[in-house]
């Protein structure tokens, strides 16, 4: 009979690579999450450069013995999908590459075991059980790493600060105490070889706060702040942070899709607890297909909204540069918006791709009786109720546009749909600038061109950008025939789909897609004067 023979260091080594950091900081990083998915409000750490340990203490809620077997498989965990900030425990299997032993001890109850691990050879990692040295006195669970380099970082108490300081920034801030307090009522605390870090505020000469509210909601959806310094900031605090649960994902300016004429000395931080559900499966980066991609992208440019507007009040608001596309593209590009906002009656997922102009904001229908059944065949389950049906944990966070209510509106109307499970858009920001003319923004759907020659697809979906691909023979091709304008059609409906759809409908989308767009007006020929000639 034969036997699978996996190898682990490979593996390993594959999920390190995963990881844009180095890798004593995303095992920390990981180790912390974890901590902070089951529950830790006090996490402490202890570090001993002459032993070559590091020791992580958290009085989480701790783990059963079956969970404590589980976790010894390189892939298992307890946690499903679209819920919490850590994975899979890899920050204590990935410090099995660095690691002579690795030995875990947990209490929950009356349950209180251990057990020891290590990497003996690529194919084998074997673990086994043993006493609880007392690591944890009430419950929790504690790690301690014996490292093999012995001026290993991990063993650093300056840069296991710098670590939690700038990967749970959040966390530390008393300006996110409020919007965190439902994940971690009683606050979190770390300690660092006895000493408590303390909470750590961002001073800035400028400060702006940043405050979004889902449409009818009391409580901010998101919150930060964005500051503007005299001097350039260090490469790492440029830009917008956001962040998750305490944990930062993404920082900078290239995933916002803004930039500040002076974008070395802006920086900010945003936390959105409602975009844990949106994280891709190694908890480093947002999804942007589905219902799931649908959240990200709606959350990304209500944000987008909010940093122009203060940007623009601060005078500090640099143009994008974009390519000028080609002549006959530009009406292909309104009708792209037309389409779009035509298939969001279809398919809300679309919603965070429409363009929204002041004052031509619309509701979408959340059930369409007048649709055939070729439309609803198209769209997956639930999508016409704009409710996600791929996980029961995400329906907080799929999105549908609503326009405000307007101030004269009777009192009952206003709230005639105020329901607890009815998400929406905000598009009203609450910024220091409100009461201030809003110019004109564009955060729809965008057109532009790149050339990448081993790329088989004729485009792709970035944010909410499209990148057609002018290197594609199919590209060159349609240029020769004159057939530009049905090619990046094509190109469109076919990144947008993953978005819109389940895999199984995406050709029934395209085919939606196409229809809408050949149902638009065709051009007007221009008819040639002819010149009189004089006798």
């Amino acid at each position: 009979m034969g036997e699978t023979r996996v190898d682990l260091l490979h593996l390993l080594e594959d999920l390190r690579d995963a990881y844009p950091g180095e890798l004593e900081e995303t095992i920390l990083t990981e180790i912390v999450a974890n901590a902070l998915d089951a529950g830790a409000s006090r996490i402490g750490m202890e570090a001993h450069p002459s032993a070559g340990t590091l020791t992580v203490i958290d009085n989480g809620s701790g783990m059963p013995r079956k969970n404590l077997v589980r976790y010894h498989d390189i892939a298992s965990s307890t946690k499903r999908r679209g819920q919490g900030i850590g994975f899979a425990g890899v920050g204590i299997k990935l410090g099995l590459l660095v690691c002579e032993e690795v030995l875990t001890e947990t209490k929950r109850g009356q349950t209180h075991v251990s057990t020891s691990w290590h990497l003996s050879s690529r194919h084998r990692a074997p673990w086994k059980w043993t006493a609880p040295i007392g690591l944890v006195t009430q419950q929790g669970t504690a790690v301690r790493l014996k490292l093999h380099n012995a001026l290993s970082p991990l063993l650093d108490s300056g840069f296991l600060g710098q670590v939690l300081s700038r990967h749970f920034q959040p966390l530390l801030d008393p300006t996110f105490s409020t919007i965190l307090n439902a994940s971690y009522p009683q606050g979190v605390v770390f300690v660092i070889n006895g000493v408590e870090l303390t909470p750590q505020r961002f001073e800035a000469p400028v400060t702006a706060p940043l405050e979004i509210r889902l449409l009818r909601k009391r409580k901010p959806s998101a919150l930060g702040y964005l500051v503007r310094t005299e001097h350039s900031l260090p490469e790492d605090l440029q830009g917008l942070a956001i962040s998750t649960h305490g944990k930062v994902i993404k920082s900078g300016w290239d995933w916002l899709g803004i930039t500040p004429q002076a974008r070395d000395r802006v920086s900010g931080l945003i936390e959105v607890p409602g975009l844990a559900g949106s994280l891709t499966l190694n908890k480093g980066d947002f999804i942007r297909v589905g219902a799931r991609g649908a959240t990200y992208l709606a959350y990304r440019k209500a944000i987008q909204e909010a940093i122009q507007r203060q940007l623009t009040e601060w005078g500090d608001l640099e143009s994008p540069v974009e390519e000028t596309p080609p002549r006959q593209i530009r009406p292909l590009e309104r009708d792209i918006e037309r389409v779009l906002e035509d298939l969001s009656n279809l398919f809300p997922l679309l919603g965070s791709l429409v363009e929204h102009r002041k004052g031509g904001q619309k509701r979408l229908p959340l059930g369409m009786p007048g649709l055939n059944e070729n439309m609803r065949a198209v769209m997956t389950p639930g999508e016409g109720d704009a409710i996600s049906s791929e996980a029961e944990d995400t329906t907080e966070d799929t999105f549908v546009v609503q326009p405000q209510p307007s101030e004269s509106a009777p009192a009952s109307n206003r709230n005639s749909h105020d329901t607890e499970d009815e998400v929406s858009v905000v598009s009203d920001l609450l910024l220091p600038d409100r009461g201030s003319p809003r110019r004109a923004a564009r955060f729809g759907l965008g057109i532009q061109f790149e050339d990448r020659e081993d790329d088989q697809e004729i485009g792709r979906l970035v944010e909410s950008t499209v990148w057609v691909n002018r290197a594609h023979p199919a590209y060159q091709r349609a240029v020769a025939i004159r057939s530009v304008g049905y090619h990046i059609a094509l190109a469109v409906g076919l990144a947008l789909a993953p978005l819109a759809v389940e895999p199984a409908h995406e050709h029934a989308f395209l085919i939606a897609f196409l229809s809408c767009w050949g149902d638009g007006e065709m051009p007007k020929k221009r008819r040639s004067r002819k010149r009189k000639v004089s006798p």
